[in-house]
Formats: C-alpha cells, sequence, structure tokens
C-alpha cells in the first residue's frame, strides 16, 4: 500500500474518531501545521522519520496519545524524540485533541514534591527544587497553570516564584508578580491564571490584582478588588473569575464575595456568599469547583457543602472522609481533579503514616446525591499534614 493509501484511511480513521468524540481529535491537515510538515507528502529522508515506516505528522499524533508518564522515558530514547517533547508541542496537540490526564501534585515533607497519575495510580519524585534553605522551610503556595507548577514562597532577601515546566523537567526561577504577596486568591483556566488580594512583606493587606500567561510568560495587572483581602480563595466558574473569604484586617472577616468579568474587567461584589466565617487562625476557605458547580468544606464541621448559584445559598451533601476541624483546614487539600472532588490527608494506621487521595464524582444532572467517597491512591511511610497540593490537567 502506498503512503498516499496510508494518509487517506489515517485521516479517515481520524475523521471517524473526531465525530465520535464530538470533533477533539485533530486531523491530518492540522497536525501537519502544528508539527511543521507542510503540505501533501513529507519530503524528510527515512531515516529521519520520528517512528520508521510513518509520516512525522502520524508519529506526532501516536506520540500525542501516550501517556504523558512515558514522556521522561520517550525523551531518552532518541535526540528527535527528546527535542519533540521539550519542544511543547505534544501538549499543544493533546489540548486540540481534547486529552487531559489529571495529575497531583504534592509535597507533604523537605524532601521535595512528588506527582500522582491518576490514571496509572503511580507516583513519581519531581528533580530537587535548586532554593535556598529558608524557601525550602518557609511556608508556600502553589498553582498549576499550562503544563507548569509555580511555587511561590520567601527566600533570604524576598519573596520569589520558582517554575517546574513539564517540557523541560526543571525548576527555574521566574519573573515575580508586579505586586509581591503572599496568602492570596488563586486560581488557572488554560494557560491563564489570576491572582488577587493577600498581604505584602510587611503585612499590609492588598486589594490589587493580577494576570499570568504561562504560554508568554507574562504579568498584567488587572482592576483593584472591591475590598482588600488576605487569606482568602479563588476560583474560575462559568468563565469568570471568584474571590471568596479571607480577612479585611486580622479581626475582620469577610463573608462577601467578588466576581470579575474577563470580557468587561470589572468586580462585582456579591453579599454573603461565604457565610463561613473565618478566623484568623483558620485556613483559607477549602474550595472547588467541578463542571461550573463550587463546592466547599466548613472547617468545623467537616462537612461538604454545594453552593447555590440562583438564591446564593449553601446546601450540605455531606461529610468528609477525613476530619480536618482538629487542625483549623490547614494541611488538607480538597481539590477539583477533572470531573471529580478529591480530597487528600494523612491518616495514621498500624503500619505506621500515610497519605490517601479520597475521590468522589458529581453528577451534575442529579441534585440529591449521596456523598460517598472512594479511594484513588495512597502514599505510604509518609507525614500526614499536606503543605501544598495543585492538580493539573494535560
Amino acid at each position: 500500500m502506498g503512503l498516499g493509501k496510508v494518509e487517506m484511511n489515517e485521516e479517515q480513521r481520524l475523521k471517524n474518531a473526531s465525530e465520535e468524540k464530538g470533533g477533539l481529535v485533530c486531523s491530518l491537515s492540522e497536525l501537519r501545521q502544528i508539527g511543521g510538515v507542510h503540505g501533501g507528502r513529507s519530503k524528510q529522508k527515512p531515516n529521519d522519520s520520528l517512528l520508521p515506516g510513518l509520516n512525522d505528522d502520524v508519529a506526532l499524533n501516536c506520540l500525542a496519545l501516550a501517556s504523558r508518564s512515558d514522556y521522561n522515558s520517550l525523551a531518552c530514547l532518541n535526540w528527535k524524540f527528546n527535542r519533540v517533547i521539550k519542544s511543547g508541542t505534544l501538549f499543544e496537540m493533546r489540548k486540540k485533541m481534547g486529552i487531559a490526564e489529571h495529575w497531583v501534585y504534592l509535597i507533604f515533607d523537605l524532601k521535595g514534591w512528588e506527582a500522582f497519575d491518576t490514571r496509572r495510580k503511580k507516583w513519581m519524585k519531581l528533580p530537587k527544587m535548586p532554593c535556598d534553605e529558608c524557601f525550602n522551610f518557609a511556608d508556600k503556595e502553589s498553582l498549576a497553570v499550562g503544563n507548569e507548577l509555580l511555587v511561590f514562597g520567601r527566600e533570604l532577601l524576598d519573596l520569589v516564584v520558582w517554575k517546574y515546566s513539564l517540557c523541560h523537567t526543571r525548576w527555574v526561577k521566574c519573573r515575580g508578580m508586579n505586586v509581591q504577596r503572599c496568602l492570596f486568591a488563586s486560581s488557572s483556566l488554560g494557560t491563564m491564571a489570576i491572582f488577587a488580594g493577600g498581604s505584602d512583606k510587611k503585612g499590609n493587606v492588598l486589594d490589587s490584582a493580577e494576570l499570568y500567561d504561562s504560554a508568554a510568560g507574562t504579568w498584567e495587572l488587572l482592576p483593584s478588588l472591591l475590598t482588600p483581602r488576605r487569606m482568602c480563595s479563588g476560583f474560575f466558574m462559568d468563565g469568570k473569575f471568584y474571590v471568596i473569604g479571607g480577612l479585611a484586617a486580622p479581626t475582620v472577616p469577610l463573608s462577601c464575595g467578588e466576581e470579575f468579568d474577563l470580557q468587561t474587567r470589572k468586580w462585582r461584589k456579591i453579599e454573603g456568599m461565604y457565610p463561613i466565617v473565618n478566623v484568623t487562625c483558620q485556613a483559607p476557605p477549602l474550595v472547588a469547583v467541578v463542571n461550573n458547580q463550587l463546592y466547599s468544606v466548613e472547617h468545623m464541621t467537616n462537612m461538604v457543602k454545594r453552593y447555590n448559584k440562583l438564591d446564593n445559598t449553601w446546601s450540605v451533601l455531606g461529610r468528609l472522609p477525613v476530619r480536618v476541624d482538629s487542625s483549623n483546614g490547614w494541611g488538607l487539600a480538597f481539590k477539583a481533579c477533572g470531573d471529580k472532588l478529591i480530597v487528600v490527608g494523612g491518616q495514621r494506621g498500624p503500619e505506621g503514616e500515610a497519605v490517601v487521595l479520597n475521590y468522589w464524582q458529581p453528577v451534575s444532572e442529579v441534585s440529591n446525591q449521596v456523598l460517598e467517597w472512594k479511594v484513588l491512591g495512597i502514599k505510604e511511610h509518609v507525614g500526614v499534614f499536606i503543605y501544598n497540593c495543585a492538580v493539573m490537567g494535560c
């Protein structure tokens, strides 16, 4: 069979797969543009191909479909695979094809970050961050944006941002925000993230906000919050960014929320959006959005609640699989992981300490759902306190 015939069959296969998945699979012509193969048949020599016997556009499609936990191994096979993976091309292709594997990034001791592949149930260690000891021992905040993991903290002389890139599999210190801050609200949507409020180095409560573009590596100042706040939480829902909870001053808790419209670039206050009053010693609100539905944890009762958008109220769903009241919400992660809610917490048993990932998969069409937690993964013989947690889907 000639190469042209192979391409025609492959084109038809992709077209059928695209129709089955709602048009999420790339066509060969689109793959040629992504992979740098222009028009018709590639003029490369046989020994220059990524996969012998296949045109590079088909080979790129195969590599994009591979699990990204195999990317490090594939990059070691030859320089061609290494170049393709480190270029970021495969992540762009996966995004266009509608492929997303969700990994959970955790730090539960000073040995460093670990990643958990939720599909393969596989734990992997990240390279050691080349930071100073001050950053290593200080409090940190983290967020996954695109295919980057950002970690914010304090080094000896200043607040800094370290970035772990999936393409280059290494840590680099990157440019920080225009307004340095900690204890801020943050959330990401694709390759974009918004950071709002927090405290500066002197402890002043901030009302400023910024947008980070991971594709360009740039920070852009946004209009300021209507109310300065720290120890708050942020999330995206229905294409808009929200900030809820926090403190306007050490003894002034906030029950209002704020909504930022990316189209109009304006903030809107929502009174009583988060009536679970924070006190100084409590963690920022534990919130997560799955399928554009907001969920939260009430620290003192260990109960999971769901937000009702129409009447700005909260309804109780059920209890967490772990306790957070004894630690005022610290040391536990409550996150969205694709179409699942996950709770990451430590537990002590006869065989020692372990970190357990529990999940619940909401059904958007069902209002009265039973909250049934299932175990997603376990990491044994580690501490029970979760210092940082971020979820990345790409």
